[in-house]
């Protein structure tokens, strides 16, 4: 049985207010991508938000210090938990959320900061927001290690770099975009 788990938070900040028009694009796609992951191979579970109805959220939010004087109180953010590295690289960039990753940049501005941190867990344990954000700077602060560490330079949970299985990769993309197909004909008729 395997005793850990890939973690995964990611933060950006918007270009503009969720209401506004700008924004529309992602809100309108963020309810796709949440049924979309549901159906990721590897997929183990996400953290909802607080105060929002739907998935329980993991603690309260909290944010890294990237959103200090950027003007919002909040900023679009995930945190979730995989069987790998695999699953985690298929659902991200392939499917539903490639295709919302292809519009970020009219979305969200130029981060100076990583955009995203992995980290391995133990079966038992379920990293809550603060750990996501705290990984994520110490990431920033320190470049990658086992502690914090990116898709372009893993780590495996025994400490040791990671080479990445990219044939798996692209198997387990094959299965996801069969089980999205309907979702990515909703995205496809999006017009913004």
């Amino acid at each position: 049985m395997k005793t850990e788990r890939l973690a995964f938070y990611n933060f950006g900040l918007h270009v503009a207010p969720p209401e506004s028009e700008t924004i529309q694009g992602f809100v309108l796609r963020e309810p796709l991508n949440f049924e979309a992951v549901t159906r990721a191979s590897g997929f183990l579970g996400r953290s909802g938000y607080p105060g929002v109805p739907g998935t329980r959220s993991w603690g309260g939010q909290v944010f890294p210090r990237y959103i200090e004087g950027s003007g919002f109180t909040s900023a679009p953010s995930s945190l979730s938990l995989w069987a790998d590295i695999e699953s985690l690289m298929a659902f991200s960039y392939n499917g539903v959320h490639a295709e919302a990753l292809k519009n970020a940049r009219s979305w969200n501005v130029k981060p100076s900061w990583p955009p995203l941190v992995l980290w391995w867990v133990s079966a038992t344990h379920r990293p809550d927001w603060a750990e996501g954000a705290q990984r994520l700077e110490h990431l920033d602060d320190h470049g990658p290690s086992p502690h914090a560490f990116t898709f372009k330079q893993p780590f495996g949970p025994d400490g040791a770099e990671l080479s990445i299985d990219r044939e798996r990769v692209k198997e387990l993309a094959a299965r996801n975009a069969e089980r999205q197909q309907d979702l990515l004909e909703r995205v496809s008729k999006l017009t913004i």
